[in-house]
């Protein structure tokens, strides 16, 4: 009794692991599914040892066969899982695309989806195609040629491009493509006017112009959801050129009127520094006068005369000077 008790747990422990590395339910419900052959005993065995979960594999191989999907072996699958990618998310994309007769292998599923994207989604939205907004948030804004500023809103829709999938240009890159296109096609319009009433002409010009090359998607159209007018940024410009011209002359004239005060000063430093060389030179005029007479130049009678000679020329001054003021005076 008691070495029964003692084998019974030992036992029980045994089939446990027996039935965890040899899952014999999940190698029926294969072998009924798909037939004994595709996923043997030993393969679900060797799974297990893997760190692969067997069951992931076995539902991914009897979907696919179920779809018709033959070509995928539980080894690629196996491959697949260990290099980090999602079997589910493949196998659900394979058999949506089968459907759907989109052209999808499994070697491009399975890129797609080690390169982070959902390839389910991307399979779907190949179906059905979604809607981008542009920008996601608030409005694009553009001036027209008459300076009056637009506020534009567009919707993309785009449908998943498979083949550029992996490597190519994500919805942010549509979205700045689009708004770049709108804001040229604004600012090409004559008036904001023509803008209000044909905005279908900035889809057109902008759906020509390929933006969706080098991107994951197809752009299918691209309508203008709404357009607000915005403030005439024109005129605000103008107003302050015209403001800013204005502070240039003034700075213009007052660096003219510095440059005025500074020649006057200049010549009135130029006048009194010759006023004193005059003066310094009339101070030698008697030292002259007295050498000459100490020397015999200069007589008596000379110096007479000359003292009369400046008397006149003193006299010949004031009156000058005296018609001058009786002239310049309109009462006398």
């Amino acid at each position: 009794m008691n070495s029964i008790i003692v084998i019974a747990p030992i036992a029980i422990a045994v089939m446990m692991v027996f039935l965890y590395f040899v899952p014999v339910g999940l190698w029926f419900q294969a072998g009924v599914s798909i037939g004994w052959s595709k996923v043997g005993m030993v393969k679900l065995v060797v799974m297990r040892m893997r760190k692969i979960p067997p069951k992931l594999v076995v539902d991914g191989i009897i979907n696919l066969h179920r779809a018709g999907l033959d070509f995928v072996l539980s080894e690629e699958l196996e491959t697949h899982f260990l290099a980090g990618g999602r079997i589910s998310q493949v196998v659900d994309a394979l058999i949506a695309a089968d459907k759907a007769n989109i052209e999808l292998d499994f070697k491009t599923a399975t890129a797609i989806d080690l390169a982070g994207r959902d390839v389910k989604e991307a399979v779907q939205n190949s179906v059905y195609p979604k809607v981008i907004d542009c920008p996601r948030e608030g409005k694009v804004s553009a001036v027209a040629k008459d300076g009056i500023q637009l506020f534009a809103k567009a919707r993309v829709t785009v449908r998943t491009n498979i083949e550029q999938l992996v490597g190519g240009a994500t919805d942010e890159t549509v979205i700045a493509r689009v708004g770049e296109g709108i804001v040229s096609a604004i600012g090409s319009s004559l008036t904001y006017k023509a803008v209000l009433e044909n905005p279908d002409n900035i889809s057109k010009t902008v759906l020509a112009k390929s933006l969706d090359s080098g991107t994951a998607y197809a752009i299918l159209s691209i309508d203008i959801a709404d357009v607000d007018v915005g403030k005439n940024v024109g005129a605000h410009l103008s107003a302050d050129q015209a403001e800013t011209d204005k502070k240039v002359a003034q700075a213009k004239a007052e660096s003219r009127r510095a440059m005025a005060v500074a020649s006057e000063q200049e010549m009135t430093a130029r006048t009194q520094e010759m006023q004193a060389k005059v003066v310094e030179a009339q101070a030698e005029v008697p030292k002259a006068m007295a050498e000459a007479f100490r020397e015999g130049n200069l007589g008596i009678m000379d110096y007479y005369r000359m003292q009369n000679i400046q008397s006149d020329t003193q006299m010949r001054d004031s009156i000058s000077k005296t018609d001058d003021t009786k002239n310049d005076d309109p009462h006398k």
